[in-house]
């Protein structure tokens, strides 16, 4: 606050301290929304429906700066569609993330030293509610520390009594219409996590590993074969050539020996081989490699399993009991002994799958499972988003959702685990299979067994955008609040999640999909672009951040970086920046409010006005229509970015500094300006609200008197613009920015005042002399006034006496330096760029880098020669 604003304060004001404290203002702040029920959404309500499902957080987890950013972002959508006048709900719940939240309950007994095998199965499922009760959703409470402005009395459970009804309801379905299956297939199984795990579950990475190349049969009746897993060959039931490859025509229908066993296997064609890969000739082990089950299937091969779930080898004598990764350079070492090694082991680099949670190795693995039957699931998943029932922003994503859906694989559903919804199917003594429906009971009787596994978590949390509505039961929040607006998240998890929602909303909700849009957002990274880990040292605990700089200074930082699926780059010192802004947003208010800034009453006419209140209402008007074109088009970064300059810059550098020689001035013109600062103030906090929702309702309470602003109204554009106004209020601020501009180049301190003399007269800029001068530091002319420096610009001129002020002499020779010192940066650079040698040899980015060295001396010589001339003769 300047010297002068406290000097003459008009309406003194008590309500606001003089420091802005986050942590004494949003906890107490958002305890009070919840209580009042802001975010409680009204099925019953006539107002249009407005609905966001929250991706739902694991039970395991606690908030991240990735579910901070998408949790701004959904926040913001809804705040503002509530201003609106819609029934706005977001739907908040948990995933209870089977594999994650069984793994956190084992490691607990095994510190204990038992496993779940001790307590057996009942009792260790019912430990694992012990812990979500006790350890479980702790991110609920942190994201009111964020702000989140969720339906906490609609808050969900994947495990809840609802949507395990809808689980077995949609699984029943499907079986019944015959898209889930049971199959032996080959699936990826984690040895760690002791389950299988679907396609997108794994990460793949480079590995270092080695390649063996091993003779197969005898004599003329050989072949060679390489392998970057040799252990595997205990499994092999053939080996696979081309058909047209006619190095190996005798060999085809041919037995030839296994080495290191008393079995002999075929030599069959299949076109899968690539006669220019290696030696055109390939071991097929069915039970352990994907490609090799299907050669096997085609042929009618054996499939023979030789690990156990661990990935410990259960054949062939001298290897039983051994670690496949123990047993892999054993067998090499075997190999070797008897000559079969006809080529040293290199290295070589592939891609090797891991399990997405405990980055253990994945083996493939021949097992019996369900699966979903995709194919139509997927085609009608497509086909909403080709038909424009849904669309998918920003519209390059939809290539890689066109991708998966296209190409998607069935879907195995069913892990090995005690803790998910168990599968509910029940098996009889006489082979019958029943499929059991929520409300049918199961068949009772001796040999009857259900299946012991459970579902994939993804399945229930693909029913998630109406099963948490109540479905199968057509409820009220269902008829109300289905099919949701937008699904905001990552576009990390389009085939984790998005897909999955689209198959299962679509099949059970008669066509309608879950959403009309899929808004994509990237990753949250650090300031350099890398990604955050916890294993990195540059992850960070948001928390922190909110505790140091407070909740809406993250959130701002969040959204102003969130452009439409790109990553997102944070930083502490952008944090920093953000809390300034909050700051000088409080800071400003107080100024207001102690000057007369009211919300009474009507707006003045615009006869009435000054040019600046007439110019400071229509750029109010244009950010208004601003602000919503962006948020309609999810540009977060762009309305954040447009809001923070037109607050700092426009409302509060400019226009709160333009009219203080008004309210200071006190009369008619002051309350008008008051009312006009008002309404600015009023809309410029509106505006702000949804993504820094503490400061901004703090602050707008006490400016309107009003009861909150998590149900005040959005603002309008009223239409109202004054071109005349703004053309005149640019040329004051160019006036003023020219001659700021002179005075640093002076050398001159932003308070130092120096005598001036202004011509204006013929000018729009005759009105504003006061507040120029104001604004510049710039005293009447006085007695021996002497114009040293004439700046014209604008149409008028400002005339400075600066001999009091600078040594004028020793400014001269000072800028002559460095004009020296430039024109031989100039002439160095023009040198080299003249010279064709060194244009031939040189890298592009040298040769650029002295083309910018070129510019800026030309830039330093017309800045320097223009400052010479505004000084005055010695």
């Amino acid at each position: 606050m300047t010297e002068n604003a406290q000097q003459q304060p008009t309406a003194p004001i008590t309500e606001l301290p003089t420091q802005y404290t986050p942590a004494e203002v949003e906890g107490t702040l958002y305890e009070r929304w919840v209580e009042k029920g802001y975010f409680t959404a009204d099925a019953k309500s006539d107002k249009p429906p407005y609905t966001i499902v929250i991706p739902p957080p694991n039970v395991t987890g606690s908030l991240h700066l990735g579910h901070a950013f998408q949790h701004t972002l959904m926040d913001a959508l809804t705040r503002r569609k509530r201003m609106q006048g819609y029934e706005a709900l977001w739907l908040p719940g948990m995933d209870h993330a089977g594999i994650a939240t069984q793994n956190k309950v084992e490691q607990q007994l095994a510190e204990e030293g038992k496993s779940r095998h001790d307590l057996g199965r009942e009792e260790f499922v019912e430990r694992v509610w012990q812990w979500k009760e006790e350890y479980g959703g702790r991110i609920l409470g942190q994201m009111r520390r964020l702000g989140d402005g969720v339906d906490w009395s609609r808050e969900r459970f994947t495990m809840d009594e609802g949507l395990s009804k809808a689980v077995l309801t949609i699984f029943k379905r499907l079986f019944e219409d015959e898209l889930i299956y049971r199959a032996e297939r080959i699936i990826n199984w984690c040895p760690r996590c002791l389950t299988a795990i679907s396609d997108i579950e794994v990460e793949y990475q480079e590995d270092a590993g080695e390649l063996v190349s091993i003779r197969y049969g005898e004599g003329e009746d050989s072949l060679v074969v390489a392998t970057t897993r040799a252990e595997t060959m205990l499994g092999d039931t053939a080996v696979a050539v081309h058909p047209d490859d006619e190095r190996y025509q005798h060999l085809i229908g041919k037995q030839i020996k296994l080495p290191l066993t008393d079995r002999t296997i075929p030599v069959v064609a299949d076109t899968h081989v690539d006669p220019a890969f290696g030696t055109g000739a390939v071991k097929v082990t069915p039970a352990h490699d994907p490609n090799d089950f299907e050669i096997g299937r085609r042929h009618d091969l054996p499939s023979l399993t030789i690990m156990d779930e661990h990935g410990v080898i259960t054949v062939h004598g001298p290897f039983l009991g051994l670690d496949r990764f123990e047993a892999r350079s054993t067998v090499v070492g075997a190999l070797k002994e008897q000559g079969r090694i006809v080529a040293e082991k290199r290295p070589y680099m592939h891609s090797v799958g891991h399990c997405s949670r405990c980055k253990t190795t994945v083996e493939p693995r021949l097992s019996m499972q369900w699966w979903v039957k995709v194919g139509p699931l997927a085609k009608a998943a497509g086909d909403a988003v080709r038909d424009g029932r849904v669309k998918i922003h920003p519209e390059d994503m939809s290539k890689r959702y066109f991708d998966w859906v296209d190409n998607m694989h069935d879907w195995c559903i069913s892990r090995q685990l005690w803790w998910g919804h168990r599968i509910p199917i029940w098996y009889g003594p006489d082979g019958e299979v029943v499929c059991v429906g929520p409300d049918e009971e199961p068949p009772t009787g001796e040999g009857w067994t259900q299946d012991s596994d459970v579902l994939d978590t993804w399945f229930s949390s693909g029913l998630w955008p109406f099963s948490t509505l109540g479905w199968p039961e057509q409820t009220e929040d269902l008829r109300k609040f289905y099919p949701t607006d937008v699904l905001l998240t990552g576009h990390d998890i389009i085939f984790f999640w998005v897909a999955r929602m689209m198959m299962f909303g679509l099949y059970a909700m008669d066509g309608q999909a879950p959403f009309h849009t899929i808004a994509l957002t990237g990753l949250v990274r650090d300031e350099f672009g890398k990604k955050m880990s916890k294993s990195n040292p540059n992850a960070v605990d948001p928390l922190v951040w909110m505790d140091a700089y407070g909740s809406d200074a993250v959130r701002f930082t969040l959204a102003n970086g969130a452009n439409p699926g790109a990553d997102v780059p944070i930083g502490e010192d952008w944090v920093k920046a953000s809390r300034n802004f909050t700051n000088k947003i409080w800071n400003a208010t107080r100024f207001a409010l102690m000057n007369g800034a009211t919300v009474e009453g009507p707006l003045p006419d615009a006869s009435q006005m000054s040019a600046t209140d007439r110019w400071i209402l229509s750029r109010l008007n244009t950010t208004v229509a601003q602000v919503d074109a962006y948020y309609d088009d999810y540009q977060f970064a762009k309305l954040a970015d447009a809001l923070y300059h037109f607050a700092w810059d426009e409302v509060f550098d400019w226009y709160v500094e333009l009219s203080k020689t008004t309210f200071f001035a006190g009369g008619e013109q002051a309350k008008v300006s008051g009312r006009v600062l008002g309404e600015v103030l009023d809309v410029t906090l509106r505006l702000l609200h949804p993504v820094i929702p503490f400061v901004t309702d703090a602050l707008w309470t006490t400016l309107t008197g009003g009861e909150s602003l998590v149900i005040g109204e959005w603002p309008a554009d009223s239409g109202f613009r004054d071109k005349d106004a703004e053309l005149e209020i640019e040329l004051v601020q160019r006036v003023v920015t020219e001659v700021r501009r002179f005075r640093k180049d002076q050398g001159l301190k932003d308070g130092q005042k120096v005598p001036a003399r202004l011509e204006l007269d013929g000018t729009a800029l005759a009105p504003h002399e006061a507040a120029i001068r104001q604004l510049l530091r710039l005293q009447p002319e006085g007695e021996g006034f002497a114009a040293t420096a004439s700046l014209p610009v604008a149409g008028a001129t400002v005339a400075l006496d600066l001999s009091g002020t600078i040594d004028v002499a020793a400014e001269r020779k000072r800028l002559a330096k460095d004009l020296a010192a430039a024109e031989k940066e100039k002439a160095q650079a023009n040198a080299k760029l003249g010279n064709e040698a060194f244009l031939a040899k040189a890298p592009d980015n040298v040769v650029d880098k002295i083309r910018g060295r070129l510019a800026k001396a030309d830039e330093d010589i017309a800045r320097i020669k223009a400052q010479l001339e505004r000084l005055p003769q010695a």
